[in-house]
């Protein structure tokens, strides 16, 4: 039998979650994804594809903030950024999705920051 690559171990574990967290207009989806080098955040409403509100490492807003610091403290940025623009839009309770990425590090960052910043979940 093939191994899986992580990248594949992700991507499963990403598909097992999303067949039980679905962002409804209600309560739309927090998504996260992390790269290498960045990691990004959207508020997302599956029921009709739209995404709501966008954050990520690379946003122009951030790029002058985010020099110099490490990684954790750019998601907690990101974390911020994203639940400011979701309650700009009338969004408080969201369903955290993680990607399929442990809940530690960056991931977990984003979410405090998030959470601190008024997002309910």
């Amino acid at each position: 039998m093939a191994k899986r690559t992580r990248a594949e171990g992700r991507l499963h574990r990403h598909r097992r979650v999303r067949m039980k967290v679905q962002g409804t207009p209600e309560r739309p989806r927090l998504s996260v994804y992390r790269s290498l080098a960045e990691i990004y955040a959207q508020v997302i409403d599956d029921q009709a594809g739209h995404t709501l509100a966008a954050a990520s490492s690379i946003d122009h807003e951030l790029r002058e903030k985010t020099a110099g610091l490490n990684k954790t403290e750019q998601a907690k940025l990101v974390g911020k950024l994203v639940a400011e623009r979701a309650l700009a839009k009338g969004i408080k309770q969201v369903v955290f999705d993680r990607g399929g990425f442990r809940y530690i590090g960056r991931v977990k960052a984003l979410a405090d920051a998030a959470r601190e910043a008024g997002l309910d979940f």
